[in-house]
């Protein structure tokens, strides 16, 4: 199989990379970078004026998009916001200009999503046949994103949005963020301690992109959680035990709004989210509930 990864060198992009190049797939990424993207995988330069990917691409089975700026750097002010919901959409409408310019139309795009288009809430479960969506920023951004990859169902592409939770890496995302306090000892329940965590382990992130890749009856949006998803107190007394250390200090609500402005909605609140596409197709976890998947990236060593 010949794939494309717009947003190949983040977080789950080099994890798919990984897993395509385990199993003898070629791949090109998209980047505009310096074209050295590692491995076996092939740069191709594109956002950039006078950049023709389509020239180099030729032909694909899959193109997987993954393009944005992070919604977890700097406050989200008027002009972040404005980066995140463009940056999003130009990297959608180029790949459906791509798709539009290739002769041969690739079979399907797995395009990157978010359970942020379902609202908070504390008792509602939410599965990909949710219909009730909010009109705050990131819902409508999520929204407005999933609409715009549908295009390509015009040219007979499948078409799926992967709605990721929050993805736990050893490294980065929100992991190592929510680890350090309990390294100083200072670990503890975040607001409320009630909001619900939908997490993924990023392995399992990578492998539901694929196997959204592999299985043609898989389109429209699919929830990548884990199908155990815990609440924010339950969450941080997981990661104490694991390190032996306390869970006693209380971050309250109104510090995270003060340092963190309207972006504490990440923290503060949160959604139950349910992977019952997933399951349905017979997708199975590596790491289906949160102890496994931190004694996984808190191993030392790790």
């Amino acid at each position: 199989m010949k794939a494309v990864i717009a947003g190949g060198t983040g977080l789950i992009g080099r994890e798919l990379t990984r897993l395509l190049e385990g199993r003898g797939h070629e791949i090109i990424i998209s980047t505009r970078g310096n074209g050295e993207v590692g491995g076996s995988a092939k740069a191709v330069n594109w956002l950039q004026d006078g950049a023709r990917p389509e020239k180099e691409i030729g032909y694909a089975d899959a193109f997987v998009n993954l393009a944005g700026a992070s919604i977890n750097a700097g406050r989200w002010n008027a002009r972040h916001r404005k980066e995140i919901y463009e940056s999003r959409m130009r990297a959608t409408e180029e790949l459906l200009r791509i798709i539009a310019a290739l002769p041969q139309k690739p079979k399907v795009l797995v395009n990157a999503s978010a359970i942020g288009i379902y609202p908070p809430s504390l008792e509602k479960i939410y599965t990909e046949q949710s219909g009730d969506l909010p009109a705050d920023f990131l819902g409508e951004t999520v929204k407005d994103w999933e609409n715009k990859a549908a295009e390509a169902e015009t040219f007979g592409v499948r078409t799926a949005f992967m709605r990721f939770g929050i993805v736990l890496d050893k490294k980065e995302g929100a992991l190592p963020l929510m680890v350090m306090p309990y390294k100083w000892y200072a670990g503890g329940t975040i607001g409320s301690g009630k909001q619900w965590v939908s997490w993924v382990h990023v392995a399992d992130a990578a492998r539901a992109v694929l196997f959204a890749v592999e299985n043609e009856g898989i389109r429209g949006p699919v929830n990548v959680t884990a199908p155990n998803p815990v609440t924010m107190k339950e969450f941080g007394k997981t990661i104490g035990a694991l390190l032996h250390r306390p869970h006693w200090f209380h971050v309250p609500s109104f510090a995270l709004k003060w340092a963190l402005g309207n972006k504490s909605s990440l923290v503060l609140e949160g959604q139950r989210a349910y992977p019952a596409r997933l399951e349905e197709a017979g997708f199975v976890f590596r790491f289906p509930d949160l102890k496994s998947a931190l004694e996984d990236l808190l191993k030392k060593g790790g």
